[in-house]
């Protein structure tokens, strides 16, 4: 099987081919964790999870590293009071690190939520601050960066004058660039409107400050995972994913900071994830079109009529392809839904089920799984396979009221390729047993609860517990080995 991959950068999918036989570097861009997650940002990296499971499932040994970017930079006007952490900050009237630390928690109890994998490395911006400035130093060097004024700049018109071509990823003209662009800085420090901060010096306001040769300061944006993505997968690798909005100019820029730096061109396959619209209109607070991922799973909102299961909601990003704009609605999800459940219960019916064995079979195994590894390694399309998925889904139905036959050998291969797909690949959970694991965890706290009444002779507590879950069906057994509980 030949894995083909969209590569942003040729515009169109390549054949997959690693560095290294066998083993991928990728390198996905993390959150910036000034705000609770949002749910095109779960989108993004949902999808970079199942790629990376996909990865893992066809025999790649992957080096998945995704950076948090808990330092605050400066939008184009230069003005400390846009600066998303120091806004952050003032609202919430607690210090940077602490809003790094609970934003960071957040990001990744929603993570958690919906069973994405952890990377292998989660380096952070701050603290990379040295490498940043030895590659900042590198590029002054070099001749592609200058300092002015305490700040250094990437210089753009000489990056070019070289023969290079910052634009290549996002396929813009650098004449055109530079012709309807103006200076934003306000101070008149870049050579050129189209260069970008390295390291921005920082103003009496600024609260996150280091220390470097050009006096206190704070790294730049596109600096930081330039700085981190080498460090840890080399100077070239296989991957780099984020989302569309990043093509430029961050992405733009990381290529341009590689070349200069390494004169090699830092990534051999750049993937890009589409974004996530509700009710067919872009996400925005401005607009109130917004929802937030745990209001989507508590229910709690005014879009959707009942609360969806964060494994309901993964399997609905899943049914739009990586690069394909993904819209949710109501009536999304409730399809969703009613697809997950008929999915769980094939997979139910196939483990439990005493099916008639036969010595052939009526479904062609073979020529299924092709289609679904077809589908898995033409650019990880998570819809196709999805939908060859349910192929074996209306078999297993039929197959229950004896309308289909299957062979001992296929019935444990289709088992086995199955759960495979549903649960490593697309990283499903099943609802069912993830809700008994929670019964049984919340009975043996009210059992050791009410064995604690016992040695302390509150019977009146011990029976009230004993009788409660009694008139809810759950009936306790005392014994030598202990208390059980029987489900009535």
């Amino acid at each position: 099987m030949q894995l083909k991959i969209y590569n942003s950068l040729a515009g169109e999918k390549e054949i997959f081919k690693p560095i290294l036989e066998g083993n991928v570097g990728m390198y996905v861009c993390g959150p910036t964790v000034y705000s609770n997650v949002h749910l095109g940002n779960v989108r993004t990296f949902l999808s970079f999870d199942f790629i990376y499971r996909s990865l893992t499932h066809l025999g790649y040994k992957v080096r998945y590293v995704r950076n948090i970017t808990d330092a605050g930079h400066l939008t184009d006007d230069g003005d400390v009071n846009n600066d998303r952490f120091v806004k952050q900050t003032r609202l919430e009237k607690l210090e940077p690190m602490e809003i790094v630390q609970k934003y960071t928690v957040d990001f990744h109890k929603v993570l958690d939520m919906f069973n994405l994998l952890p990377p292998n490395i989660e380096p952070t911006a701050t603290g990379h601050i040295v490498e940043q400035i030895e590659l900042t130093q590198k590029l002054i060097d070099t001749g592609f960066a200058y300092e002015s004024n305490g700040s250094v700049y990437f210089d753009v018109l000489e990056y070019n004058k070289r023969g290079l071509n910052y634009g290549e990823l996002s396929k813009r003209n650098i004449e055109e660039l530079f012709a309807n662009t103006r200076d934003l800085d306000g101070q008149g420090e870049k050579k050129n409107p189209q260069d970008f901060a390295l390291w921005k010096k920082a103003s009496p306001a600024h609260i996150m400050r280091w220390n470097s040769p050009w006096g206190e300061g704070f790294p730049g944006w596109h600096l930081e995972c330039t700085a981190m993505s080498t460090k840890y997968l080399g100077e070239t690798f296989d991957i780099h994913g984020g989302g569309m909005d990043l093509k430029f100019p961050h992405h733009e820029c990381e290529i341009a900071q590689g070349k200069a730096c390494n004169g090699a061109s830092p990534v051999n396959y750049w993937m890009h994830a589409n974004m996530l619209t509700m009710n067919s209109q872009r996400m925005s607070k401005s607009t109130g079109n917004y929802i937030l991922p745990m209001q989507l799973v508590s229910g709690e909102n005014d879009f959707f009529e009942k609360p969806f299961h964060p494994s309901i909601v993964r399997f609905c990003f899943l049914q739009a392809h990586y690069r394909s704009v993904l819209d949710i609605s109501n009536e999304a999800m409730l399809a969703s839904e009613k697809g997950f459940s008929r999915l769980m219960e094939a997979l139910k019916t196939l483990s439990s089920f005493r099916f008639q064995i036969s010595d052939t079979s009526s479904f062609d195994l073979k020529a299924w799984k092709q289609k679904c590894y077809d589908a898995l390694t033409d650019d990880f399309n998570s819809p196709i396979l999805i939908s060859h998925l349910f192929e074996a889904v209306s078999f297993i139905f039929k197959l229950k009221e004896n309308k289909e036959t299957i062979s001992a050998e296929d019935l444990d291969d289709l088992k086995s390729t199955l759960n495979a797909f549903v649960f490593d690949v697309l990283g499903l959970q099943n609802i069912e047993e993830n809700n008994n694991e929670k019964l049984d965890q919340t009975l043996q706290v009210l059992i050791e609860l009410r064995n604690q009444a016992r040695k302390s002779k509150n019977f009146e507590l011990s029976d009230q517990i004993r009788d409660k879950l009694l008139a809810e069906g759950i009936e306790l057994k005392d014994g030598r080995d202990g208390t059980s509980y029987v489900l009535n």
